[in-house]
């Protein structure tokens, strides 16, 4: 089946069944190269001409799945990972069409990494490009195809490369060009240019790489312009991972003095900026640029020429590489974000405030049933801005933040609580100072808010010059004053929005789109419920979640259940691995008659369970952080077990799960603490 694909079958991926491909790669020619299908789940088929594996509806149903795995690999250099693919879809159902998805299953990790996910069908071969940053970890990588409905839906898979080196870098030999796209334009349009081809349009007598008539490069000709400011853009791969340093690439032009040859950068929000511009005249030689290149989120590279006629002549580029090191004329160091965020556990980190005044207070309140804690752990520290015992009106606390370089997009994210005053709004802002102090912004400012829930704020924002932010709170009159409270803040490079395209972080869940995969043995009024906002029963329960303060978490609702009845909440299956892992989640226990929470560890074919972590009654009316450390090296699952206490007030709920790979971090910062009283810990070895 999949019987398309076979007219679209790129040449160059004909010929590499020949060659020796380097490990993960393979143009699926005779055999599928170390790649197996996965028993418990539907097979790939080899095409009986070669040149792709498929899985289509002649033997398996809707939303069945055929995965792959690759053997155990390695990348200690920056890789670029290509795969070239196609989704057929069924003319009857356009909308539910297949998926094909890529993990990496790392060998100390429980849990797959999402990587790519495709499910826009296509009449012809696509080509999807992926970094893999440098790691001495072992991994394999998991392809995944999930058909959807209709007799004719397929997906084949025409070939997986790994080589050394960055996806935006190319020399334009191989027939897919890299994944880089030319959009196309009726009248001026790249064009691959070189090679053997009789009656090539070539221009160039050669190319930079080979330096003969057989290379390739592409170039863009004016011969057909016909309007003022025509466009030819070549699109490069979308960046998938971090990166920061020198682009380089070879160009050569013939200058009429009517074309515009300039390098942008694109965003995934669609936010174009200039990085480059060719500013001296032509001289028919390939020539050498080199551009700071900062991606610190996903990002395109544009080469575009602008013609104002038929006489702008040509552009021709090739060799486009990519260093980690920065350019010749560069020596700042990169900012790192993490100076310029703080949840204030140890000290103010990088903020400080005016002299005059109280200002923020850094503080920290043992949980109670009337007064929250912090928002990082419950029990930790966070600053407090106390304006009851001002005695002026109009009082201000100003927390300044370290400075950021300019022309850099950021994502500011906050939490904030507030308690008392009557009027919300404009209680607590946030500024914008440039670093002479002399021009401010406000960027963001409190409206109304839940009293005495941590709320995140999320704010972008970009300046072209070095900027501070500025938290400030502000009392209007002397008879409405409260407490303002600010904990963990971050700032990270990119558009707060640029999260939303990407793959969910792995091992984690907070509830917010659904239960992600987490399962319950059954379902019924007395089951765990994914609710957002106030629990309905009074004096018990969360008044909001843990993630934003207005988003969802799992909860037993104790009025619908009896007293002991348990509800079960089942974690998606863990691989077994060696070392330990580290469980950390948000759980709330408020009420008078609040039964037990505890986790337990389930191994695949063991009838029993094991207890990792257990809390029983009343604990605060704040949410508290646990952190589990186990080791098993069996499949496992875990498990949530809540039991109703001994009245209706024994609503417990649980929200911002995370399985990471290795210990807990925080132990032992947790352990060092003379508080008193310690975080939940517990440690657990099978």
């Amino acid at each position: 089946r999949a019987p398309s694909a076979t007219r679209f079958v790129p040449a160059a991926l004909q010929l590499a069944g020949a060659l020796d491909l380097p490990a993960a790669s393979c143009a699926f020619e005779e055999n599928t190269c170390g790649f197996d299908s996965v028993l418990q789940f539907q097979p790939w088929f080899l095409n009986e001409e070669g040149h792709y594996v498929y899985v289509d509806t002649s033997f398996a149903k809707q939303g069945e799945k055929a995965v792959l795995l690759s053997s155990d690999l390695q990348a200690e250099e920056w890789s670029c990972l290509r795969l070239v693919y196609q989704i057929t879809a069924s003319s009857r159902f356009p909308s539910d069409t297949s998926r094909l998805n890529l993990y990496l299953r790392f060998e100390d990790e429980s849990f797959d990494r999402l990587l790519w996910s495709a499910k826009e069908p296509s009449d012809s071969w696509l080509i999807a490009s992926l970094d893999l940053q440098n790691s001495s970890k072992k991994f394999k990588i998991l392809i995944e195809g999930v058909l959807g409905q209709g007799n004719t839906a397929s997906i084949a898979l025409f070939e997986i490369k790994m080589a050394t080196g960055y996806c935006i870098e190319c020399d334009f030999e191989e027939n897919h060009l890299c994944g880089f796209m030319n959009r196309w334009n009726p009248n001026v349009n790249w064009f691959v240019g070189g090679g053997n081809i009789r009656n090539s349009p070539s221009i160039l007598p050669q190319d930079h790489t080979f330096k003969n008539e057989l290379g390739h490069y592409m170039y863009v000709d004016s011969v057909y312009v016909k309007h003022f400011q025509e466009v030819a853009q070549l699109i490069s791969p979308m960046t998938t991972a971090p990166m920061s340093g020198c682009l380089s690439f070879y160009y050569q032009l013939q200058q009429g003095n009517d074309n515009i040859f300039a390098l942008y950068t694109r965003d995934g929000a669609g936010l174009y900026e200039e990085i480059w511009k060719m500013d001296k005249p032509g001289n028919g030689v390939w020539n050498l640029a080199e551009v700071e290149f900062s991606a610190p989120y996903p990002m395109e590279v544009i080469f575009e020429v602008a013609f104002n006629g038929p006489k702008g002549g040509y552009v021709a580029l090739d060799d486009i590489s990519f260093s980690p090191v920065h350019c010749q004329n560069q020596t700042e160091l990169p900012f790192s974000t993490i100076e310029a965020s703080c949840n204030f556990e140890e000290d103010l980190c990088n903020f400080y405030q005016d002299k005059e005044g109280p200002g923020w207070t850094r503080v920290k309140v043992k949980p109670n049933m009337y007064r929250a804690g912090d928002h990082t752990s419950g029990i930790g520290y966070y600053l407090l801005a106390n304006t009851k015992f001002t005695s002026q009106p109009g009082y201000i606390g100003r927390l300044y933040g370290p400075s950021l370089p300019g022309n850099l997009q950021y994502c500011l994210r906050f939490y904030y609580a507030i308690y008392g005053f009557l009027k919300m709004s404009d209680t607590l802002a946030v500024y914008i100072f440039e670093e002479n102090h002399v021009v401010q912004e406000k960027i963001w400012s409190v409206l109304e808010s839940p009293r005495g829930v941590w709320m995140q704020a999320e704010i972008t924002f970009k300046k072209p010059m070095p900027t501070k932010v500025v938290f400030m709170s502000l009392c209007k009159s002397f008879w409405d004053c409260g407490l303002v409270a600010l904990d963990d803040i971050t700032v990270e490079l990119g558009s707060c929005l640029s999260a939303e395209g990407l793959p969910p972080p792995p091992g984690e869940c907070t509830f917010e789109q659904d239960e992600c995969a987490f399962t319950q043995e059954r379902r019924n009024r007395s089951s765990w419920h994914r609710r957002r906002g106030e629990t309905p029963t009074s004096y018990t329960g969360p008044k909001g979640d843990h993630t934003t303060g207005v988003g969802y978490y799992m909860y037993i609702e104790a009025s619908h259940m009896v007293y002991g009845q348990k509800a079960h909440l089942l974690s998606w299956p863990l691989r077994g691995v060696t070392g330990k892992h580290c469980l950390t989640f948000f759980y709330h226990m408020y009420g008078a008659g609040t039964g037990l929470l505890s986790v337990y560890l389930k191994r695949v074919g063991d009838s029993e369970e094991s207890l990792l972590w257990r809390r029983r009654g009343e604990q605060s009316i704040s949410w508290l952080r646990a952190l589990i450390e186990y080791s098993c090296e069996t499949q496992h699952q875990v498990i949530f077990e809540a039991i109703r206490g001994v009245s209706i007030r024994s609503d417990i709920a649980i929200d911002d799960v995370k399985f990471q790979a290795g210990p807990c971090a925080e132990m032992e910062d947790i352990t060092e603490q003379s508080s008193g009283y310690s975080e939940d810990l517990n440690e657990i070895e099978f």
